[in-house]
């Protein structure tokens, strides 16, 4: 796999309590948009270089914890206090403790990142542009100067962004959007999650700047735009753990792929995969690299109207998909 840059502003020290027979199992990590997607990304074989900012006590360890991960971090030292939460799943659902958000990047913080991402982008290639804890973290425009300067300079600009973030992001004309359906419906493109109203949303997201658009719908098969093309991506239902970050995944994936100087297609069909194993993982933003390939043999991505490999995808009953995978 090739090289991989993530702007990745403010990550997140997570504390998180789950149940092991009757008492508290502590687990504490680095979080956050641009963490999740440089571990998928790692573990599917890719040099990763993280360019975040980190203050405070929660900063110093959050930069410790993502070292030891082996993503390379080039740090942005802050005046204030990184984000952290602590959450209590003890009762299987994710209950909030305490939040909080961090500080709000000043200039200098935002000047240095930028300068950073866009010499460490310029030398990979590929650069991921993801979200931080607070909205107000990184003006709008900062994303938009950041695509606009990226794609000058020949680097693929891939995004999992939203509202006026989003709308940045567009405005610097990037090679990858991902959103969700709900992400779409948020931002008055479509006004409700129906196929022709995602599709009339993804070619607006065109028109607007964005080469090619990817639709994640929860259970429903994801859509791709790409070459002015509507495609369904299908993949077998696996039981869930946990369904955060597997959009994340789905980005990283599409991200390794790219690097690595693949089409869009099987990028595509990779992240799918990679998101597909992520919900069956208490870990957000892990898997492992075999197991997702072998997962990528069972996606399916056909065009929109064509509905022969559709039924077909569908109609994998749990004793096929096994011995599919078994027989891989």
């Amino acid at each position: 796999m090739g090289s991989v840059v993530i702007f990745a502003p403010s990550p997140v020290l997570t504390v998180t309590v789950e149940d092991v027979n009757g008492t508290a199992d502590i687990h504490i990590h680095a979080g956050g948009q641009g963490v999740w997607q440089a571990r998928m990304l790692k573990a599917l074989g890719a040099e990763v270089t993280m360019c975040a900012v980190f203050s405070g006590e929660s900063g110093r360890i959050l930069q410790h914890l993502i070292d030891d991960e082996g993503v390379k971090v080039l740090p942005v030292s802050g005046e204030g206090n990184s984000g952290a939460y602590v959450h209590d799943r003890r009762s299987g659902e994710r209950d909030v403790v305490a939040e909080s958000p961090g500080h709000r990047l000043t200039r200098h913080e935002l000047d240095e990142l930028y300068g950073l991402t866009l010499q460490a982008g310029m030398k990979a290639g590929t650069v991921i542009l993801s979200g931080t804890g607070r909205e107000d973290s990184v003006p709008p425009d900062m994303y938009r100067r950041l695509t606009a300067d990226l794609r000058t300079a020949g680097c693929t600009v891939i995004a999992d962004l939203a509202g006026e973030r989003l709308n940045g992001i567009l405005a610097g004309n990037p090679s990858v959007v991902k959103m969700s359906d709900s992400e779409v419906v948020d931002s008055g493109r479509a006004g409700v999650s129906e196929t022709g109203q995602l599709v009339e949303a993804m070619h607006t997201l065109n028109r607007e700047g964005a080469s090619a658009v990817i639709i994640t719908r929860a259970h429903e098969p994801s859509l791709l735009l790409s070459d002015g093309e509507i495609s369904e991506i299908h993949v077998p239902q696996f039981e869930s753990v946990e369904t955060s970050g597997a959009g994340d995944s789905l980005t990283a994936g599409v991200a390794a792929v790219l690097a690595d100087g693949g089409h869009l297609h099987d990028a595509v069909v990779l992240g799918t995969a990679a998101g597909a194993h992520n919900v069956t993982r208490h870990g957000l933003g892990s898997g492992e690299a075999s197991v997702i390939h072998e997962v990528a043999k069972l996606v399916r991505m056909v065009p929109l109207n064509d509905t022969s490999e559709t039924d077909a995808a569908q109609q994998v009953s749990p004793d096929e998909l096994a011995r599919k995978v078994k027989t891989s």
